[in-house]
């Protein structure tokens, strides 16, 4: 049985339409290849944005110096982020809170650019690159000015842990 007339019409339109849709030049499949690149894009786009807003969390949690006398005890870096000696401290202090939860002992950073920063600097006359410690009142228990290895924070760290824990 031959197909009808009208069918045959109907399937070149159709075939028309996708032709028109597909710009000058072009493929079926080489469009489809470049609609899956773009999802690949996307995905990878969103991706980034989704660990861009862990790191700008993080980047507010530890700048939350309302946080001190919560009950928790504090490391509170006070740091300059143009000062290279400030962010090597940074590095070794992190390394050295790996040991830890944020609910047992809370890594905070009182940045001097910022005006917290400075009130609490100003407050506990301390110096960009050290360390205050601090216990669960907010009561200044120890203070580690100069740069420190993460080997020497450890130690320190376990011991003000063991010492005020909530």
């Amino acid at each position: 049985m031959a197909k009808s007339s009208k069918t045959n019409a109907r399937k070149k339109r159709q075939a028309a339409q996708a032709q028109a849709a597909v710009p000058e030049g072009m493929s079926r499949r080489r469009l489809l290849q470049g609609v899956g690149f773009g999802a690949v894009g996307v995905l990878a786009l969103a991706g980034a944005g989704y660990a861009g807003l862990g790191m700008v969390r993080q980047h507010e949690r530890e700048h939350d110096l309302s946080r001190i006398g919560n009950g928790k005890p504090v490391v509170v870096q006070v740091h300059d982020p143009q000062c290279p000696t400030c962010t090597a401290l940074q590095r070794q202090t992190r390394r050295a809170m790996k040991q830890f939860d944020d609910d047992e002992l809370v890594y905070l950073v009182a940045d001097i650019t910022q005006p917290e920063g400075q009130v609490f600097a100003r407050r506990h006359n301390v110096p960009h690159v050290t360390l205050v410690l601090m216990d669960g009142r907010g009561v200044v228990v120890q203070v580690l000015s100069g740069m420190r290895q993460r080997s020497e924070l450890e130690p320190v760290f376990a011991a003000h842990f063991a010492a005020h824990k909530g």
